[in-house]
């Protein structure tokens, strides 16, 4: 007969198996709702990216209860992250499969560096300690992911509230990581009182049920009423110029290049550009915008005005005084020796660089102003350096490497209306907030976005763009002009309003009288705090959490004291 034996009191505490179902479903829900809440869908849904994460909060606390690995916990934090990138940013893919399918794969990966740092501090400090990390490692990651050779702050959590910006009119003081913070608190007090602990107290007190949710309203509650207060007390500032920006609508599949199939000539496209300004432009316009690489075909920049394109470009600009021309072209600068980290070499031409870039042409004879864009697309303009000098050895006709770019963020500044100062970002440029504000505290008056989205095609992708462009403008008060080659183009107020908007696959023209802010917002002056901040107290952190493991594996180890064997 078969002895039973007892359950012991370690067999009633094991934790129960979470079955695989549940954080699968949560991680899915958590994903749902971050996608739903980001632009372009209704202002309204941003509200969701304020619950987005209590799912996956759940589901991380469920995992732990349970006793799971820390490699499962990492497998379903990854489905979260993969499954969010992937529902909002699918339309990289247009451009190139290989680089959108890499743009979902390796950013989820990467946003697990945070999320796994919060498990880990968790586990080895306490919950008190292990929550309030949690927006500390993030927002330090989001800094970090600003400033680095694998940058793509697409989804800094700050710029899910482009399309309700009317709630975050306080970016001027904060810049967009002031959004991330926002939603991580609001995230973390719903939680807690959605699935922290219940404590029986007296109905009065402040920990009482009836009190739990007061912190998570006024969470929300506060901050989007102190933005509407905001909002409608501020005036828009400045001098008035009138600015005309171009959509010529050439598809860069097909039309735009001479490797396509219906290659329109690069004269004919200038002559579009030409005639639609010519269309468009009235004796008060003072400068015209054209799109990111209009002029496509390269232009050597030592010897600029010599090209006959742009010759005929500064005949035009002699029949239109007054007027002035920023546009986008593809440049190319040649050094006596290698003398930059992207510099290339061919036998015909020696070491040079190739720009994705813009010129200011001040009229029919003054000298042209050169910017080199800056901050350049990973892996489609700029190769990180370790792979760099790999490539370099292979044979690809003398185009391998990054585009050049700049340092510095040259403001373009009228000759005719001293107070129009330009500020010329250059498509995925307009995405960084501290590096907007830097061309605001050099003196530009204007944001000026030249741009081709059109390798998104018909997406989400441009149209979350150009929304992003919105908080650009609330966080440093200046009005937005945006020329883009298939579209979206178009104006921003100060306030981040559209006031002024081309349809989508179209040629169009918008003019607009924009206003010329001199003044420099909080967030202007002293640059981004919240980051920067967040990276010391994210080493702070993670150096607690080294030495609460090594006295955990030291206790661990040490022998018991005071027991004898029997």
């Amino acid at each position: 007969m078969a002895t039973q034996t007892a359950p012991t009191s370690a067999t009633l505490r094991q934790p129960a198996a979470v079955p695989a179902w549940q954080p699968a479903s949560l991680a899915l829900l958590s994903a749902a709702l971050l996608w739903a809440g980001w632009p372009v869908h209704p202002a309204g849904l941003a509200a969701l990216l304020l619950v987005g994460w209590v799912p996956y909060l759940r589901m991380e606390q469920l995992l732990v209860r349970s006793g799971a690995s820390g490699w499962r916990v990492f497998r379903y934090t990854y489905l979260t992250l993969v499954l969010w990138n992937a529902f909002t940013t699918w339309w990289v893919s247009y451009s190139t499969l290989g680089g959108g399918i890499a743009a979902v794969v390796l950013n989820a990966l990467l946003m697990c560096l945070p999320t796994m740092a919060f498990y880990h501090t968790k586990r080895l400090a306490g919950p008190m300690l292990g929550y309030l990390s949690l927006p500390i490692y993030w927002i330090a990651f989001e800094q970090l992911h600003l400033h680095w050779d694998l940058t793509w702050p697409w989804l800094t959590l700050g710029n899910g509230f482009a399309e309700a910006n009317q709630w975050v009119q306080w970016y001027e003081y904060t810049g967009f990581l002031g959004g991330s913070l926002w939603i991580w608190v609001v995230n973390l007090l719903v939680f807690r009182a959605w699935f922290g602990e219940k404590k029986t107290v007296a109905p009065w007190s402040f920990g009482s049920e009836r009190w739990r949710w007061v912190a998570p309203v006024l969470a929300v509650v506060l901050p989007i009423s102190i933005s509407l207060l905001i909002g409608r007390s501020y005036q828009e500032k400045g001098k008035v110029a009138e600015v005309l920006v171009i959509q010529p609508n050439v598809d860069p599949y097909n039309e735009k290049f001479s490797s396509n199939p219906n290659f329109i000539p690069y004269d004919q496209q200038l002559t579009r550009l030409l005639t639609l300004t010519e269309q468009n432009i009235t004796p008060q316009t003072r400068l015209v915008f054209w799109p990111e690489t209009a002029l496509e075909e390269h232009y050597f920049e030592d010897s600029f005005d010599a090209n006959p394109k742009i010759q005929r470009l500064r005949q035009w600009l002699g029949q239109h005084p007054g007027i002035e021309l920023i546009t986008g072209y593809t440049g190319v600068l040649r050094y006596p020796d290698a003398i930059t980290p992207t510099a290339r070499y061919r036998d015909d031409m020696g070491w040079y660089d190739v720009f994705n870039a813009a010129t200011f042409l001040p009229g029919p004879t003054g000298a042209p102003t050169f910017y080199h864009k800056s901050r350049l697309v990973p892996g489609v303009e700029k190769i990180p350096p370790a792979l760099t000098s790999i490539i370099s050895h292979i044979d690809l006709g003398g185009t391998v490497g990054s585009y050049g770019s700049q340092e510095e963020r040259t403001v373009f500044r009228s000759v005719h209306e001293p107070a129009l100062r330009v500020a010329p970002l250059i498509c995925y440029e307009s995405i960084y907030g501290d590096f907007t504000a830097e061309y605001v505290k050099n003196g530009a008056t204007l944001l000026g976005i030249i741009t081709n989205d059109g390798w998104w095609s018909d997406s989400p992708g441009h149209l979350q763009h150009i929304q992003y462009a919105t908080l650009r403008a609330i966080e440093t008060r200046r009005d937005v002009a945006r020329s883009a080659n298939t579209g979206i183009s178009g104006f921003i107020d100060q306030k981040g309003q559209r006031v002024s908007s081309t349809g989508w696959w179209v040629q169009a023209a918008r003019r607009y009288p924009v206003h010329l802010n001199t003044e420099q917002t909080f967030y202007v002056r002293h640059g981004e705090l919240l980051g920067p901040l967040m990276q010391i107290l994210t080493g702070l952190l993670l150096a607690w959490t080294i030495v609460a493991a090594v006295r955990r594996r030291s206790a661990l180890q040490a022998p018991t004291v005071g027991t004898r064997p029997y």
